[in-house]
């Protein structure tokens, strides 16, 4: 966030992690605590539990999936925090929100029974329940958009999704990227996520960071500035083996549900 951060720790935010945490998301936080002190840059783990008021003086907020009454509790934590997390945001904070998080900083979930579960607002989206759930690998070409910072886009991305959500974009959203294997977003759009300035929105699970070190290294790099690289050798076997197994069960799916088409 400022010059002088790598003589002060980064902050990195776990935000109510017994509610949203149902799918091991909090293993992005352990990732990039560590990438930092790999790089010898200084960095803290910072677990916001939840009914706390959540602080403006994190680095890194990080917002994972949870089950439907745990998200309904951890929304209206957030709604309170909005002006909190949006001044840290404005001085340079970045934000990661997996799948239940990604939701919720959107305006709304619109339930199947017709239910709506107010968001945060943080993010012009919108999602609402949908059928079939979306159960997978999920793999994912990242936009080449310019709130990726020096570092540009990242490879493809790989994940496991798990939600019944389906999430529409505001006109002026980027998505994250582009779905080249399951459902990302599940709106029609053939997207996956949002991207924005130090914002991140997406569906993938795994945790994404431990699967993809190249999007973790951004989002160091959007609140550290200049980063040096790291032998990231068997994080990079492990991205390749997801990767290849998401690329081959998407093509299975496809002409699965070609030739059911076909009849």
């Amino acid at each position: 966030m400022s010059d002088d951060l790598h003589g002060s720790a980064i902050r990195i935010g776990l935000i109510y992690p017994e509610l949203l945490g149902t799918y091991g998301d909090r293993g992005n936080a352990i990732v990039l605590v560590q990438r930092c002190r790999w790089r010898d840059i200084p960095a803290e783990l910072v677990e916001v539990d939840a009914g706390e008021p959540i602080p403006d003086s994190l680095d890194v907020y990080i917002f994972g999936g949870g089950e439907d009454d745990p998200m309904e509790m951890a929304a209206a934590g957030m709604r309170e925090s909005k002006a909190s997390i949006e001044r840290a945001h404005r001085n340079g904070a970045a934000v990661l929100a997996v799948c239940g998080g990604y939701q919720l900083i959107g305006h709304r979930y619109l339930a199947a029974d017709g239910e709506i579960l107010e968001g945060m607002g943080l993010v012009d989206l919108e999602t609402r329940a949908g059928s079939p759930r979306l159960i997978g690998e999920l793999v994912a070409a990242p936009a080449d958009d310019d709130a990726w910072g020096e570092l540009g886009p990242p490879r493809a991305l790989t994940g496991f999704e798990n939600h019944g959500g389906r999430t529409t974009l505001g006109p002026d959203v980027s998505p994250l990227g582009r779905v080249l294997a399951g459902g990302g977003n599940g709106d029609g759009s053939g997207t996956e996520g949002m991207l924005e300035e130090r914002i991140i929105g997406t569906y993938l699970h795994g945790p994404v960071l431990a699967r993809n070190p190249e999007l973790a290294d951004r989002i160091i790099a959007w609140v550290a500035g200049d980063i040096a690289p790291l032998d990231a050798t068997l994080e990079m076997q492990l991205r390749a083996e997801r990767l290849d197994a998401g690329t081959v069960k998407g093509v299975e799916k496809w002409w699965r549900d070609r030739m059911l088409a076909r009849g």
